[in-house]
């Protein structure tokens, strides 16, 4: 029998880095958690037992805290590039790099009004994401997102006119909770110096969307959000978006005798609507 090795990647994983940078009193922290992954000619390593191309995963989680001691944080996408390009410089088997980075926030404790020097709470909320995919003489991927932004609205939200049959039991409405939590995931045209800004403005143009958009559904406002940030950012020439549908249902209030104006609502964590969607510019490079 004739077995093919198809397809194969290693990598280190789950790579926790925190960094301070002091100046003076005031420090700055940074907390990533970082995954490398190589994919290239290492068929004989699973074949023959032949480690000779291999570099050790060990390896790759002491090159990223070595390379940290010289590199900024902040934005995490520029050190994901360093990584790229010196892992692609170690390891001559490898003919693709992928490194990917989340950012846990962290806020200074506030006291009398002014900010801690080095006193912080974990805030909490969304975490930046950062990944490349760098392969020689390529054009490098970069993209960057957002995971877990959870936002609510009370109105200006409904889900009606759809598809109904005999098992259907979900009641027509105009007017309901619109809860989710958000994942975004976009492409950079090409490198800039302006992932820092670019990443805030986003946010806020996916917070500001969200609350303004007359929602017929979550695909409705999902597409709303996505198109707001492909008309705004030039630089980012796709965008993937994650929203599932936190249901928040109507409690029924009769039976103490009582009405419910929509006033009162028991939120559900399970099951839920799941809705993604991948929106790019109808010139862009496919």
């Amino acid at each position: 029998m004739s077995i093919e090795l198809v397809h194969d990647s290693y990598g280190k994983s789950a790579i926790r880095l925190v960094k301070v940078s002091r100046h003076g009193r005031r420090h700055e922290v940074r907390d990533l958690t970082i995954d490398v992954r190589l994919e290239g000619a290492f068929e004989r390593a699973h074949t023959e037992g032949d480690n000779s191309m291999i570099l050790p995963t060990d390896t790759m989680k002491n090159t990223v805290y070595a390379l940290a001691k010289d590199h900024t944080m902040d934005p995490p996408e520029h050190f994901a590039l360093a990584l790229g390009e010196h892992f692609l410089g170690a390891a001559p088997a490898a003919t693709r790099v992928h490194i990917a980075m989340e950012t846990k926030p962290w806020n200074r404790i506030t006291i009398g009004g002014r900010g801690h020097d080095h006193s912080f709470s974990g805030a909490g909320g969304a975490r930046r994401i950062a990944r490349i995919s760098a392969g020689r003489g390529q054009q490098v991927a970069i993209e960057a997102g957002i995971e877990g932004l959870e936002v609510l609205k009370s109105s200006g939200s409904g889900f009606d006119g759809f598809l109904s049959d005999r098992y259907t039991t979900l009641p027509q409405t105009s007017e309901r909770i619109l809860a989710t939590s958000i994942s975004a995931r976009w492409r950079y045209v090409a490198r800039s110096e302006s992932f820092g800004p670019t990443w805030h403005a986003v946010r806020q143009f996916l917070l500001e969307t969200f609350a303004e958009h007359p929602s017929r559904s979550v695909q409705h406002t999902l597409h709303a959000m996505g198109a707001a940030i492909l008309s705004q950012f030039a630089e980012i020439e796709e965008i993937h978006l994650t929203m599932p549908n936190r249901h928040h249902l109507l409690v029924d209030l009769s039976p103490f005798g009582q009405s419910n104006d929509d006033e009162i609502w028991v939120a559900t964590d399970a099951p839920y609507g799941l809705i993604e969607a991948t929106l790019r510019r109808a010139d862009a490079t496919r």
